[in-house]
């Protein structure tokens, strides 16, 4: 007689996804430091001739500068004589970066479904196809639209963070999903600490400029190889997750016991905080190098110090406080980390005024920076642990609309949607009306986020 097969041990599991995510977000963040100086590279080559892509999108980030700048009026102005050619490109490289995340909006819902039809394992393995691909054109796009298209099929291929988070769900019960969901954070900020000096170091070993290759072609070689590797590995090691029978113990018997209806509405409603937090957090933090450069014409070096020292700080409190704090409520984490969120941007707020920068500016700006780490540590980790306890366990039976991969599909578009606005509109507060506005601004509606989070049950 046939033999059901062995089902997967959960410790098993989540140890490879935790592998295979540390190797994903080393891939996704070597090239980030990158951009600045890849435009520019493109820029000597092509925005002479106007009918270049490159040339069109500079001309419009040059107007919409010159739009804010009239606009301003005698208000702030950008200091230490940066140029406005400067400007236009970091603009631009923020736009790169909210397009990865627009094409995650739409792409993560499908992904989630899919995976819930075909299975975790043969939509992540197809993901990483798509991952390679993008690699490939990096490698050899010698022309912005190619390294365009590039950015774009990885935006449409990246499934590893969201179907990473519904493997880990698959496999473990309410007691300790939240524990496990912790790694998904601490790989972040593991890599988002590493990923981006491995990058400028592989950059700085890059030869001069080969025919048919990108400038940056060494740590495109790199992360293809990293994709390479990490799709070996999860052929070789990842089981299939999606079918995974597991007994329920009481914490999962206690929410199953609320109507779909009432977890469909709290799935909203974490969704819409999710991608409300993202949408003012990520341009707060995307904003924070322009701000130490602004006020204190910070060097690339001591930036490096002060996003090394929030992405270990980070990396330490998800390890050593959140881990066990979202047993004690996941809602109540994320909480905590908006209400930091608001201390840190107030802090930057007042990093401008005359009596900060004469007296102790640096004790200001890491205590900001500390608060800011708690927030990175929390939040999206505590919100998206939630956001797992609302899905049906028994997908077949259940809520088409709670069906795992498809509620945790639209829980991350959300917040991608918010990633993707965030920064170009942080920038454009900033252009306007300097960092103390901006900073303000962002603060009280973090606030009122915060007073929303609570009517959550």
């Amino acid at each position: 007689m046939a033999t059901s097969p062995t089902p997967p041990q959960p410790r098993a599991v989540v140890t490879t996804v935790f592998l295979s995510l540390l190797v994903d977000l080393l891939a996704f963040t070597m090239p980030l430091p990158l951009f600045p100086r890849m435009i520019a590279w493109y820029t000597a080559s092509e925005s002479a001739d106007p009918n270049t892509l490159l040339a069109r999108l500079l001309g419009a980030a040059n107007r919409w500068r010159a739009l804010v700048s009239s606009s301003a009026g005698e208000g702030y102005r950008v200091t230490n004589g940066a140029s406005e050619k400067k400007w236009d490109v970091v603009l631009l490289g923020g736009a790169m970066g909210s397009l990865f995340s627009l094409c995650q909006c739409f792409i993560s819902p499908w992904i989630g479904s899919l995976s819930d039809r075909f299975g975790r394992k043969k939509v992540l393995l197809a993901t990483m196809v798509g991952n390679i691909a993008s690699a490939v054109i990096w490698l050899y796009s010698t022309s912005f639209s190619t390294y365009l298209l590039s950015r774009t099929v990885g935006g449409l291929s990246e499934g590893n963070v969201q179907l990473s988070t519904a493997i880990i769900s698959d496999v473990t019960t309410a007691s300790t999903r939240s524990k496990s969901l912790a790694l998904v954070g601490i790989a972040f900020s593991v890599c988002f600490t590493l990923g981006p000096s491995l990058g400028a170091y592989f950059a700085s070993r890059s030869p001069p400029a080969l025919a048919g290759y990108n400038i940056y072609a060494v740590p495109a070689l790199i992360t293809l190889v990293l994709l390479i590797l990490e799709t070996v590995y999860l052929a070789a090691k990842l089981p299939e997750t999606r079918w995974t029978p597991k007994a329920k113990d009481a914490a999962e018997k206690k929410r199953a016991a609320e109507s779909a209806e009432t977890r469909l509405r709290r799935l909203r409603a974490l969704g819409r905080i999710h991608g409300l937090f993202l949408l003012f957090f990520s341009g707060a933090e995307f904003t924070l190098t322009f701000l130490t450069y602004d006020l204190f014409a910070a060097t690339n070096a001591e930036n490096g110090r002060l996003l090394s020292y929030i992405g270990v700080l980070s990396a330490v409190l998800q390890a050593r406080h959140v881990r066990p704090a979202l047993a004690r409520g996941e809602l109540r984490v994320a909480r905590r980390g908006i209400a930091s969120c608001v201390l840190g941007l107030g802090l930057l707020a007042v990093l401008p005024t005359a009596a900060v920068r004469d007296t102790a500016p640096t004790a200001i700006l890491y205590a900001a920076a500390t608060a800011l780490a708690y927030t990175s540590a929390t939040v999206v980790t505590g919100l998206t642990a939630a956001a797992a306890a609302c899905c049906d366990e028994e997908d077949d039976k259940g809520n088409e609309r709670l069906r795992r991969g498809r509620a945790l599909g639209g829980f991350r578009s959300r917040g991608q949607l918010g990633r993707a606005i965030g920064p170009l509109l942080a920038t454009s507060i900033y252009w306007f009306k300097g960092p103390t506005v901006a900073y303000s601004t962002v603060a009280t509606a973090l606030a009122t986020v915060y007073a929303f989070s609570q009517s959550i049950a």
